[in-house]
């Protein structure tokens, strides 16, 4: 299970330390771009966004730990506020998503689940779960924000999706192709430091709840981005001019959806 890999992995010494490294890193890379805002006190232009999938891949649950953490810590220097608890959840999602669909969802074969990119078959894989990862980010804090009323879901859903999703991919894959080979030499793979029986296999249970949760991230985010737009909201910055947060067909369509993602991706 999911949970058991999120849990279990605090009881490794390495695994601890991954997640500060991945925190410091990714909270060193944000902090820079604080300044360049697009949303005041709510977001901001942030090539970091390249980091989460790859540290997902790499350190799987301590890389989501991190990412999490990262972002906290990220949120003291301007964007701190309740909306930081969606965001700590959204960043999770965002390396936890593309390790887990990595090794679930059925791209790759079950004997060839390194993150080495060393194929076009990988490529597209990375392509796929990264881009599953971004919308999952975007779809949590979207509708959590909206959900207390501070920002229209179709403005900042769209604005987040764009904004993990070009560097993830852009910057992530050449990443990866030159971390992977380091990380696997010095015996940081995060399967390769967690005991076997912590680690959930790619069988057919896991196959089926990677599919529900791809499914209940996209249904969630397109869906609700519908219903926003139908709603009176804009998408990206006209979003702000007009519209009101908290409708309640988008909170239907875009919180149940993220609850199952969830759940879905815990199994």
């Amino acid at each position: 299970m999911g949970v058991k890999e999120v849990l279990s992995m605090w009881r490794h010494t390495k695994m601890v330390v991954l997640v500060a490294l991945s925190a410091g890193i990714y909270a060193a890379v944000l902090i820079p771009f604080k300044g360049l805002v697009l949303i005041p006190g709510i977001t901001e232009i942030r090539p970091a966004n390249t980091l989460p999938p790859v540290l997902g891949l790499l350190f799987g649950p301590a890389g989501a730990w991190g990412s999490a953490i990262g972002n906290l810590i990220g949120d003291f220097f301007g964007t701190l506020g309740i909306g930081s608890i969606f965001g700590f959840i959204g960043n999770f999602m965002q390396a936890y998503i593309p390790y887990r669909l990595w090794r679930n969802l059925g791209l790759l074969r079950a004997d060839d689940l390194e993150p080495n990119l060393n194929s076009g078959r990988k490529i597209f894989a990375y392509t796929v779960v990264a881009l599953l990862g971004s919308f999952a980010c975007a779809l949590t804090i979207g509708w959590g924000l909206d959900l207390l009323k501070m920002v229209p879901f179709a403005a900042l859903a769209s604005i987040i999706a764009v904004n993990n999703s070009i560097p993830s991919i852009v910057l992530g894959i050449p990443l990866l192709m030159i971390l992977y080979p380091r990380v696997k030499k010095w015996n940081l793979l995060w399967t390769d430091i967690m005991e076997e029986d912590e680690i959930s296999k790619p069988d057919a249970k896991a196959r089926i709840a990677a599919l529900i949760t791809s499914l209940a991230i996209l249904v969630g985010l397109f869906g609700g981005l519908m219903a926003a737009v139908a709603g009176g909201q804009s998408l990206f910055a006209a979003g702000f001019a007009g519209g009101k947060a908290g409708l309640a067909s988008v909170g239907f369509i875009a919180g149940l959806s993220t609850i199952i993602f969830i759940l879905a991706s815990l199994l």
